[in-house]
């Protein structure tokens, strides 16, 4: 039974998702979002007790999607002879967000990038999981940042905790640039800098 609401709820969830990362939160109505699930008024009543509750959860669900997703791409792989050097994680990281980042399709756009701004003035429990939210996201790249000063795969001037805080806000200035100008150039200098930031130690 519980997998079945499960299930249903994570549905609606995402058929939300998908006009709300085109439109925005505001810009979205309810019956969209029921169009769009289609489910009746009363089932989403049934798992969302409002419109605001409905979008903390679908940040909850975006937040914790991409919190999973990160962890695959900067944990090393197991059962490996020779495990992949940290630098090249992270850089496998930033070249997957300026590919998503600088395409067409809406579906692959970030979500914080979106309504980050948004939803900040329009409800302090949405803004509150993405403040959480971006804080995992900082910890996990310090941390990955970190293995590669003791791997010996990066040097960066900065201790890791300011490395990642300073890297991701870079990356999110140049998603918001990319949305504003249409234009591929700003996240280009964002992977620049952090490839500058990031440096190989000098081979001795």
């Amino acid at each position: 039974m519980r997998a079945s609401y499960d299930t249903t709820r994570r549905h609606i969830l995402d058929a939300g998702h998908k006009i709300i990362v085109v439109k925005g939160f505001a810009g979205v109505g309810l019956s969209e979002i029921l169009s769009a699930a289609e489910i009746p008024k009363g089932s989403f009543y049934h798992y969302f007790g409002s419109k605001e509750q409905y979008g903390r959860a679908l940040m909850e669900q975006y937040v914790g999607d991409y919190l999973l997703a990160l962890d695959g791409v900067l944990q090393p792989l197991p059962d490996t002879a020779t495990p992949e050097p940290a630098r090249e994680r992270l850089l496998r990281y930033w070249g997957h967000w300026l590919e998503s980042q600088s395409c067409s399709d809406a579906s692959g756009k970030c979500l914080i990038v979106k309504l980050g701004a948004e939803v900040a003035d329009l409800s302090d429990d949405m803004r509150m999981v993405l403040c959480n939210g971006t804080r995992q996201v900082v910890t996990r790249l310090a941390a990955c940042i970190a293995e590669g000063v003791a791997d010996g795969s990066l040097r960066t001037e900065l201790e890791p905790q300011q490395t990642a805080q300073m890297l991701y806000q870079l990356w999110l200035g140049a998603s918001l640039l990319a949305k504003i100008q249409r234009d591929r150039s700003g996240l280009q200098n964002a992977m620049d800098t952090t490839l500058n930031v990031l440096a190989q130690p000098p081979v001795s």
